[in-house]
């Protein structure tokens, strides 16, 4: 068995998902693939399920009910992957803003002594392409705001292309996790770094997507820009929930 598990979480994403599984599944490196879809309406799992017939041992499906926010899509995935027995769980998006070939590189980095490895935008500069200027500024305002707030030194806290150590998630309440936006990347690695998990960035180009839509909204944006204090306080006097 594969010890890595590739987790893409979807809605809508017709357009992109079997190219990425084929891109995935066509590294040097032996990867599983979890596909947690919200019951698109576009027919996303209709294709994986087609898919499987030729990666059955590799491709695994998990249809939810209902679009219900890409953090419990993840956290669905961490459960799935930690019963399975998976050392190394990975977040990927599924609309190639994240290299394929990039996985390769953020296993290595666990493998040699990462227990967090991070695919990050600003580790050297800004490496950002087909993003508007006030997206950039955007994400990178908020990169430095939550490195202000939290006092993590992660230069890109809301990335969401990672690779974490098994030992991480089973150390972490997944259950407690609150976030359901792209918050949730934040708090993910902010309750790592509080249990003292060594976290490495990983520069990667990031790309913006070419088929399909956005997820992203303004109420996404509030949940990082009000929540991450609130997290913040609930740290500092209500430890219990960040145990």
């Amino acid at each position: 068995m594969a010890d890595g598990l590739v987790i893409i979480p979807t809605y809508n994403e017709i357009e992109n998902i079997e190219a990425i599984v084929r891109a995935v599944f066509d590294l040097k490196k032996d990867f599983h693939v979890l596909v947690v879809d919200d019951n698109s309406p576009d027919g996303t799992a209709q294709n994986v399920e087609e898919l499987q017939k030729e990666f059955s041992n590799r491709l695994f499906l998990e249809v939810r009910k209902e679009k219900s926010g890409l953090g419990t899509a993840y956290i669905h995935g961490f459960k799935w992957a930690i019963k399975k027995g998976y050392d190394y769980i990975f977040e990927m998006d599924a609309d190639f803003s994240h290299k394929p070939s990039d996985l390769q590189r953020l296993h290595r980095a666990c493998l040699n002594g990462a227990d967090v490895a991070v695919g990050s935008r600003y580790k050297k500069g800004v490496n950002v392409v087909n993003w508007p200027l006030f997206r950039i500024l955007l994400s990178y305002g908020a990169s430095f705001y939550v490195k202000l707030i939290t006092g993590m030194r992660v230069h890109d806290p809301t990335a969401g292309f990672m690779c974490y150590k098994r030992s991480v998630l089973e150390a972490i309440d997944l259950d407690a996790v609150r976030f359901i936006g792209y918050a949730f990347q934040i708090e993910m690695k902010y309750r790592a770094y509080l249990k003292k998990f060594k976290i490495e960035e990983v520069s990667i180009i990031f790309t913006d997507r070419i088929n399909g839509e956005s997820k992203m909204n303004s109420s996404i944006i509030r949940e990082a820009i009000f929540g991450v204090i609130g997290m913040k306080f609930r740290s500092m006097f209500n430890k219990n929930s960040f145990k």
